[in-house]
């Protein structure tokens, strides 16, 4: 989801942009709504040579996936036999933010990046303050990523997988929480724990809580500013759920250093936050769907869920993100769909998966809930489909978890449950 964002922000800042992806999905097509229609399906040589002969490349951006999926992808294979520039996002990013001198406003930490990103865009758009800015899921109130001529601030949803965060050296960075995650490429939670200190002693300023600052074991310099999570204002948000509260909270206090701006009139401003895609977002009444796909996701997520049920059954469809982040975290699920009336448990969606790792089962993985009788395996079918269906007719707030891209639960239920 970061190179569709950039894709649109290089197009607005005066590049020509071309590109490809391994199948379609409703990113490849959002792409092409917003003016980059030069994309293909297929990342092959003959695709990309035919892209070169008819108009030079000079820099071809790839994500991390390419090389995870591939050690020798082809299209990268042939821009080094073309002596065409080749880098993941992150140094084109530095380019842009170096050619259009723009400071740099990073969010990171293990969940809550993209909605607290969000947030923060929405603050600065309500301001009427210029905004430049790349966010991982679609907007209602801007695309995905702008680049704003005459913005002096870049919004950015700072990635710790492969660890791309820190190539950056924010002027100011948000934390908004840390737990050991991507377990392939931090194989220990030191390993973890030392990439975001690293990338808080790169930050000009910083903002984070108390919490994680106890949990990094960080010093007491000037350019921290440490928050409680049990400050009262903080239910003065009137967003539901409290960890969508702990987020704007986060949000809120990083613009009102960097503008300003009275605490009490961005919390009115963030009372009208309208939501983001596939955070808690509604399909149809009762339906929704959300991004959550790790226990602290899934707890965060059932927290929202269970404020806007108000009393109805929230019935949970699983699907988990990656076989290989379930060896890893298959043990931690325990009690984190506590609050849910069922759990129907589909296979994991694969990606960048380790093939010497044996495919984790729903039944394998459901065998590790405290309570194991609250979940069952289930499949993207039919009898799901009838399944959700009758939990609507009955008036129950049905709620889909998955991390998943293209071919997803997410895409799933869309098609089948269109308004």
């Amino acid at each position: 989801m970061a190179i569709g964002p950039l894709a649109l922000i290089a197009k607005q800042a005066g590049f020509e942009v071309s590109g490809s992806d391994k199948q379609t999905s409703s990113s490849i097509s959002y792409l092409r709504q917003h003016g980059i229609d030069n994309i293909h399906i297929g990342q092959r040589r003959d695709q990309i040579g035919a892209v070169h002969k008819k108009q030079p490349i000079d820099w071809f951006v790839y994500t991390s996936a390419l090389t995870i999926e591939n050690p020798h992808p082809p299209e990268l294979e042939f821009c080094k036999q073309q002596s065409i520039k080749t880098s993941k996002r992150d140094e084109f990013i530095n380019l842009i933010l170096d050619k259009k001198q723009l400071k740099l406003i990073a969010i990171a930490g293990t969940h809550g990046k993209t909605t607290t990103t969000a947030m923060v865009i929405w603050l600065f758009t309500q301001l009427k303050t210029k905004i430049s800015y790349s966010v991982g899921a679609k907007m209602n109130f801007g695309t995905m990523g702008l680049y704003a001529p005459g913005s002096k601030y870049f919004v950015y949803e700072a990635d710790e997988f492969d660890r791309n965060f820190l190539a950056f050296k924010p002027y100011m960075s948000i934390i908004t929480g840390v737990t050991w995650d991507h377990h392939e490429i931090f194989p220990t939670r030191e390993d973890y724990q030392l990439a975001f200190q690293e990338f808080i002693s790169q930050s000009g300023q910083t903002v984070l809580w108390q919490e994680d600052f106890d949990y990094l074991g960080l010093d007491e310099p000037t350019n921290l500013y440490v928050q409680s999570s049990d400050t009262t204002l903080i239910e003065n948000i009137g967003l539901k759920g409290r960890y969508n509260r702990l987020n704007a909270w986060l949000a809120i206090q990083a613009v009102h250093h960097l503008l300003n701006e009275p605490l009490g009139q961005l919390v009115v401003h963030m009372n009208h936050f309208p939501g983001v895609q596939r955070r808690m977002e509604p399909i149809r009444d009762n339906l929704y769907t959300d991004y959550a796909h790790t226990p602290e996701k899934i707890t965060a997520a059932m927290n929202v869920a269970l404020e806007i049920a108000d009393g109805k059954n929230v019935i949970v469809i699983y699907e988990p993100l990656t076989n290989r982040r379930q060896h890893y975290m298959k043990d931690n699920y325990q009690d984190c769909f506590k609050g849910a009336a069922k759990v129907y448990w589909l296979p994991s969606y694969l990606a960048r998966e380790d093939p010497k790792q044996p495919i984790l089962t729903p039944e394998e993985l459901i065998a590790r809930l405290k309570d194991p009788g609250l979940a069952g395996p289930a499949a993207m079918d039919k009898k799901l489909s009838d399944i959700i269906r009758e939990h609507l007719k009955a008036g129950d707030m049905v709620v889909a978890m998955t991390g998943g891209g293209g071919q997803s639960l997410d895409e799933w239920l869309r098609k089948e449950f269109k308004r």
